[in-house]
């Protein structure tokens, strides 16, 4: 890799701001001063210093979004606002993309990553990796509803979905609920919920696979993840 596209991608600048950098003697590979941005290094193997600093090349991030509504999951748009777009620059120099998405009206857990194995790995239809909401639900949602999404339910295209297991937390005439499915298609779950003649009034994601959203990301933040975590999504380690 160039070295002043490693010094970009790791955080320290634009291209032009790390060539100043580099002509200023601050840079080191192996204990030798470089300051041409050509210069090849190999980031697994060189060590790179930057005024006394190692730089520890990271090649992706795994990011973990609380998302709040009214925003959409996409690497851009040029009318709304963009889950990339709440981003640090320190993250989306990575230029990551949302993992599946939630959409424009959902809040809740989002992944965000530039590891497209890892993205698919997650997506995968033949993975079948559970999600968890939390809903608010126009209606009384009652025992018949929970046996039917155990089974299945039909949607208006005719679509039988995989079973839900669907939890409620609290009747009448606005029902709470969680609801664990392990597919997602377009609107899912308000669609299952339309299917049973009630209506999802809000939605917020609130676990992927045995992951749980931090309880201590405010909507619109995000943190990384820990390597532990990202293991816990692949279904590595129990979490």
């Amino acid at each position: 890799m160039r070295m002043d596209k490693l010094l970009a991608n790791m955080g320290f600048g634009t291209r032009k701001d790390v060539k100043k950098l580099m002509k200023s003697g601050s840079v080191h590979v192996n204990g030798e001063v470089v300051k041409e941005g050509k210069v090849h290094v190999d980031p697994e193997k060189d060590l790179v210093t930057v005024f006394g600093e190692e730089v520890k090349y990271k090649p992706y991030i795994y990011l973990m979004m609380n998302k709040p509504q009214g925003v959409i999951s996409a690497t851009e748009d040029d009318e709304h606002e963009t889950v990339i777009d709440l981003l640090l620059y320190e993250h989306a120099m990575y230029e990551p993309f949302p993992v599946g998405r939630l959409d424009k009206d959902t809040e809740g857990f989002l992944l965000i990553t530039n590891d497209g194995q890892f993205s698919h790995a997650l997506m995968s239809p033949k993975r079948h990796v559970p999600k968890t909401y939390y809903a608010t639900i126009r209606g009384r949602v009652t025992e018949e509803d929970v046996k039917l999404f155990e089974q299945g339910v039909t949607l208006e295209d005719g679509y039988e979905t995989k079973p839900g297991q669907l939890v409620v937390l609290e009747q009448g005439a606005e029902s709470k609920i969680e609801l664990t499915i392990t597919e997602g298609k377009y609107h899912q779950v308000k669609r299952m919920f339309e299917a049973v003649g009630k209506k999802v009034t809000t939605l917020k994601r609130l676990k992927i696979g045995d992951l749980e959203l931090d309880s201590e990301l405010e909507l619109g933040t995000y943190r990384e993840l820990t390597d532990e975590e990202v293991e816990i999504l692949l279904g590595k380690q129990k979490a």
